[in-house]
C-alpha cells in the first residue's frame, strides 16, 4: 500500500513565509479596510514578522512541504 502524502494547510500557506535559513515569518492581520487604517499600520503590511519558537513546530505540521 503506497505511503499517503501529508496535506498543505491553505490557510497557512497563505499567511506565513518561510525564508532561506528555515525561519517562519508571518503577514500582519488588519488588511481590510485600508482606508481607515494609520499609515504607519499599512506601512508594516508588506513586511514579515518572526514567529515565536514555541510555534515553529506547529507550523512545520502545517506546512510538511514548506511554501512550494
Amino acid at each position: 500500500m503506497p505511503k499517503m502524502k501529508m496535506k498543505t494547510h491553505k490557510g497557512a500557506k497563505k499567511r506565513f513565509k518561510i525564508t532561506a535559513s528555515g525561519k517562519f515569518l508571518q503577514q500582519r492581520g488588519v488588511r481590510g479596510n485600508k482606508r481607515n487604517r494609520p499609515s504607519r499600520s499599512q506601512r508594516a503590511w508588506g513586511k514579515g514578522h518572526p514567529i515565536s519558537p514555541a510555534n515553529r513546530r506547529l507550523l512545520q505540521r502545517a506546512l510538511p512541504y514548506g511554501l512550494e
